[in-house]
């Protein structure tokens, strides 16, 4: 759900004839141009029954009057007498303009407030700060003027127990099921104001806690009181159509007050169901986002191949496959199910010590892994061979008519679930530490020394589709190798019976068949352009496999191809929302060790890292291999110590962690930072 204005996203002209002071229990203080934003929400606020504490408002007419030297009005003054019993009362005198507080944009803490305000002249000093506050919040903004209407709230100093913000959904991960209250003794002013950090509790709908953070200054709730709290933001989100940014009370009295409410900012995303999942696995494979036909090519063969090397394996049971979506594709990135891919860690709870299944399964698994290392090798090069075989049997492409065009795309997939499930049953085999030579390696150096005896990209990759393993795949005209190449020093020892070099082989025969698809794929897009059914080949990648079939099958059939926008790249571990939005599973940090010993350097985010930074990045995409050589340190949000990329970073020397997610939030560039690949740990140096 989107955040909504509390205030219906107006932003008129005050009116020129209004009165000067309105209370906020007055039908006409819910006009936004005539109290502003904050104002008119607490009105409502209290039209609707909502614990609010009572005040006045010096209007948006009023104020006007007063930036321009008239002196306070006397029906200010009386309404000032009344709520404070003639100056016994302290008071706390806000800000209310008709910016603040709006769906798009809080402002807040622009304009000033001004707490604990005893006496008349006292009083005079602080209606005078606010107003001149729009003034100066103008000076720091590129969209504020200076001249935006402006109301001035004015509500009794509250004697709070404890005070605090309330958000109606998380406003990190956007989480609609979750509420987050931050909490601190006596009233909320310290917590806003950024003086203590509170204690933060994680609730879900009914109240009930899932999660307490300790903070400076917090104050423990009881559970009454944290169910009044989901009250309340069930109340304010029903009032203004959507879940709010609350700032709260408890009085002497131990009573709820509600002291300001506006929109939640963060965009909402759902309430997560189904596993944890995440890119890592298989970034390295895909490290762009796909177009539908992409995702239909290549992903529903990864998919069945997880399936049958799980089952194969013993590693899970058959209930928690089947229910899986194994692989999932969300704005064009796709992921994995990280709870059957990962193993888990945490300590078992008593009832999964007692029950002796979870064990004898992981023994079984145990035992069918063993089986498979004696003969999973062979069954691999029995592998190798006949997807060669497939390979070699394509004939040029432009001798195929459209109808086998076709045929190719469906025939490349069952030779792709087979490579992909022993490509996968062999990394359970294989040795993190072991050095070994790998596809992007070899690459490089086969790519270096073609480029130096004058060779052209396509001549190359027609010799030696080994260079494949540089490029990520995709339908297009050609490959794109990266530009520049440094071939590495030495190759480290291969053996081919070592089941690293075993898994990197099947590795390059999932990209050579991906590309034999691509190219198809694209070929037909060009015929296809040529008779004027498409705007140009690019497009045939907006078209899903099985429209692109029915259309060669009729040419009366109308293609309507949809390229999608790619969405932003997917956090390292999340939860797919009933939305379909990533809801990125928080409280995970640190990563794995993938080698490389350690080292110090300057963070680098981007392209063309200097010498001796370290590259912290989203994913380990096989083009950044040309770089390695002058890094101090990888870090990777995603992927896994057997990514091609982190074996090569452990063959060139260089500290390599993967799976630390947040690292790009957590550590900007310029910061220096300690990496080591042994322990996995990422720490900033401090001089």
């Amino acid at each position: 759900m989107s955040a909504t204005s509390t205030d219906g996203g107006s932003r008129a002209a005050p009116p020129t004839d209004g009165p000067p002071v309105v209370a906020l229990d007055d039908g006409a203080a819910t006009d936004d141009r005539l109290t502003g934003a904050k104002a008119s929400a607490l009105a409502r606020a209290s039209a609707q029954g909502l614990p609010i504490v009572p005040g006045f408002v010096i209007t948006t007419t009023a104020v006007e009057r007063l930036a321009d030297g008239a002196p306070l009005p006397d029906e200010v003054l009386a309404a000032w007498g009344e709520l404070t019993g003639d100056g016994r009362r302290s008071l706390v005198v806000r800000s209310s303009s008709t910016v603040e507080d709006l769906g798009d944009s809080s402002m807040a803490g622009r304009f000033e407030s001004v707490v604990g305000v005893d006496g008349p002249e006292e009083f005079r000093r602080a209606v005078d700060v606010v107003i001149a506050s729009r003034e100066t919040a103008a000076a720091g903004s590129d969209t504020l003027t200076g001249r935006e209407p402006l109301a001035v709230l004015v509500q009794p100093l509250l004697d709070a127990r404890s005070g605090g913000v309330l958000f109606g959904i998380d406003p990190v991960s956007g989480r609609e099921d979750r509420l987050v209250v931050a909490a601190v003794s006596g009233g909320p002013d310290r917590l806003v104001s950024g003086d203590v950090d509170g204690d933060r509790y994680e609730l879900d709908r009914s109240g009930r806690r899932t999660d307490v953070t300790r903070g400076d200054g917090g104050v423990r709730l009881r559970r009454p009181q944290l169910q009044a709290l989901a009250d309340l933001a069930r109340r304010t989100a029903r009032v203004f159509g959507g879940p709010q940014d609350v700032e709260w009370a408890f009085d002497e009295q131990g009573r709820l007050r509600l002291l300001q409410s506006r929109p939640v900012t963060a965009e909402g995303r759902g309430r997560p169901v189904g596993p944890v999942l995440g890119p890592g696995p298989v970034a390295e494979t895909f490290p762009e986002p796909l177009q539908p036909l992409e995702a239909d090519l290549w992903l529903p063969p990864l998919r069945e191949a997880l399936r049958h090397a799980l089952l194969l394996a013993g590693t899970a049971d058959r209930a928690a496959v089947d229910d899986s979506p194994l692989v999932t594709v969300l704005g064009g990135w796709p992921a994995v199910d990280l709870d059957l891919l990962e193993s888990r860690q945490e300590t078992p709870r008593l009832r999964e010590r007692l029950d002796p299944r979870p064990r004898l399964r992981r023994l079984r698994a145990s035992w069918r892994v063993g089986r498979l290392r004696s003969a999973l090798p062979l069954l691999a090069r029995d592998v190798l061979d006949s997807t060669d075989h497939v390979l070699g049997g394509v004939p040029p492409l432009g001798d195929l008519s459209d109808r086998q065009l076709v045929a190719v795309l469906h025939r490349v997939q069952p030779a792709l679930r087979s490579v992909h499930a022993h490509e996968v049953l062999m990394g359970m085999l294989v040795d993190p530490a072991a050095p070994r030579l790998t596809g992007v390696s070899a690459a490089l150096r086969v790519l270096a020394r073609s480029r130096q005896a004058g060779l052209t990209d396509a001549e190359i990759v027609a010799a030696n589709p080994v260079v494949l393993a540089l490029a990520a795949p995709r339908i297009c005209a050609g490959p794109q190798l990266p530009s520049d190449v440094d071939a590495p020093d030495s190759a480290p020892p291969g053996d081919e019976t070592d089941a690293g070099l075993l898994r990197e082989a099947l590795r390059l025969r999932v990209r050579w068949l991906q590309e034999v698809s691509a190219r198809a794929a694209w070929t037909l897009g060009e015929r296809l352009t040529a008779a004027g059914r498409l705007g140009g080949a690019e497009q045939i990648r907006g078209i899903r496999l099985a429209d692109l079939a029915a259309a060669v099958h009729d040419p009366d059939q109308v293609l309507r191809p949809l390229l999608e926008e790619p969405g932003e790249p997917l956090p390292a571990r999340f939860r797919e929302s009933d939305t379909g939005r990533p809801v990125p599973v928080t409280g995970t940090s640190g990563g794995t060790g993938a080698g490389g010993g350690s080292g110090t350097g300057p963070v680098h985010h981007g392209e063309d890292p200097p010498e001796g930074s370290v590259l912290v990045v989203r994913t380990l995409d096989p083009s950044l291999a040309p770089v390695l050589p002058r890094l101090a340190g990888l870090v990777a949000e995603t992927g896994s110590v057997l990514a091609h990329l982190a074996i090569l970073a452990r063959e060139s020397g260089v500290p390599t962690v993967v799976g630390y997610s947040g690292a790009l939030d957590q550590f900007p560039p310029g910061t220096t930072v300690r990496v080591d690949g042994d322990t996995g740990a990422v720490e900033e140096e401090t001089s």
